[in-house]
C-alpha cells in the first residue's frame, strides 16, 4: 500500500517524537543527578525543587574527592571489574565454543540447561550460603570474594552470548584450519577470536557493568574501607539522621562517567556484538 508524502512525514515526526520522549525519560535521572550535584545545600533542600541552579558550586565534588575515600572505592571497583571481566571472558569463550561445537553430546546439553536454570535463581537467595562459603575460606574483606561471586553470576550469560556468535561462524573455516595443522586452541585464538571482536566487546561490557554496578555482595562481603567498592561506598554519604545529597549525587555522577565513556567509544561494537548470531544463512 502506497503512503503519501504527507503521511510519511507525519509518521516520521511521530516516530521521532516517541523516541525523543523515551530519550528524555531515560536521561532525566542522570540530568537531575547532575543538577543536584552542582546545587548548594540550600537549593537542594528547598520545597520547590527545579533544574535551575541559581548559585552553581563544585563544593560537593571537592568534598567527594578530598573529604572521603571515593578514589579508593573507585580504584577497587576498577580492579575488581577488570579482573572479573577477564576471568568471565576467558571462561565463556571456551564454554561457548563447547556448547556451540559439541552440541551432539548429551552432557553438553545438560550443562547448558543447568547454566540456564542458574540464571533463574535470585542472587539474594544465595547471599547467605555464599557468605558462609567465603567465611570458611577466609575470603571475607578481600577482593577475591567479590571476584568469585561476580564471575559466578556473570559466566552463564556471557557463555550464551559467545555461543550465539560461534553458531553464526561456518564450521568450514575450522575444517580448513585443521587441514593446515592448526590445533583446537589455535582455531579459537587464531581463527575465531579475530572475527569475533564485536561479540567480545559486548560480552566484556556486560561482565564489566555487572561487576561495576553490583551492590549487595559488595555491601555484605566487604566491611573494610580499604577494600570497599564504589556502589556501597556511595551509600556511606547517607547518615543515620541526615543525608548529604549533594555529595552523594556528585559521587554518583563521577561513578557513571566511566561507563558513559565506554559506551560512547564502543557503541558500534556493542550493537554488532548484541546482534551477532541473531540471523543465520
Amino acid at each position: 500500500m502506497l503512503i503519501s508524502r504527507g503521511k510519511q512525514r507525519l509518521l516520521m515526526l511521530l516516530t521521532y517524537a516517541v523516541l525523543l520522549g523515551f530519550a528524555v525519560y531515560c536521561l532525566f535521572p542522570f540530568l537531575w543527578m547532575l543538577a543536584t550535584s552542582l546545587k548548594p545545600d540550600e537549593e537542594i533542600r528547598t520545597i520547590n525543587p527545579t533544574f535551575w541552579i541559581e548559585s552553581p558550586t563544585f563544593k560537593h565534588f571537592d568534598n567527594v574527592l578530598h573529604g572521603s575515600k571515593f578514589m579508593t572505592f573507585f580504584k577497587n571497583s576498577v580492579f575488581i571489574a577488570l579482573v572479573t571481566t577477564a576471568a568471565s571472558l576467558l571462561i565463556s569463550i571456551f564454554a561457548g565454543y563447547a556448547l556451540s561445537r559439541f552440541v551432539r553430546f548429551r552432557g553438553v546439553k545438560l550443562f547448558s540447561i543447568a547454566m540456564l536454570l542458574s540464571q533463574m535463581i535470585p542472587g539474594v537467595l544465595l547471599l547467605i550460603p555464599l557468605y558462609l562459603v567465603m567465611k570458611n575460606l577466609s575470603l571475607i574483606n578481600s577482593y577475591m570474594s567479590l571476584i568469585l561471586a561476580y564471575t559466578t553470576f556473570t559466566v552463564p550469560l556471557c557463555t550464551f552470548m559467545m555461543k550465539g556468535f560461534f553458531d553464526s561462524i561456518p564450521y568450514e573455516m575450522e575444517e580448513s584450519a585443521e587441514i593446515d595443522g592448526c590445533t583446537r586452541v589455535g582455531i579459537i585464538f587464531r581463527i575465531l577470536m579475530p572475527v569475533s571482536l564485536p561479540s567480545l566487546v559486548a560480552t566484556s561490557l556486560f561482565a564489566f557493568l555487572n561487576a561495576w554496578n553490583e551492590f549487595m555482595f559488595g555491601f555484605v562481603f566487604i566491611n573494610d574501607e580499604s577494600h570497599r567498592t564504589l556502589t556501597p561506598g556511595i551509600s556511606l554519604f547517607k547518615g543515620l539522621y541526615q543525608t548529604d545529597w549533594g555529595s552523594m549525587m556528585a559521587a554518583s555522577v563521577m561513578s557513571v562517567l566511566p561507563v558513559v565513556i565506554l559506551f560512547v567509544f564502543l557503541q558500534k561494537f556493542l550493537v554488532g556484538g548484541m546482534t551477532a548470531g541473531a540471523v543465520k544463512g
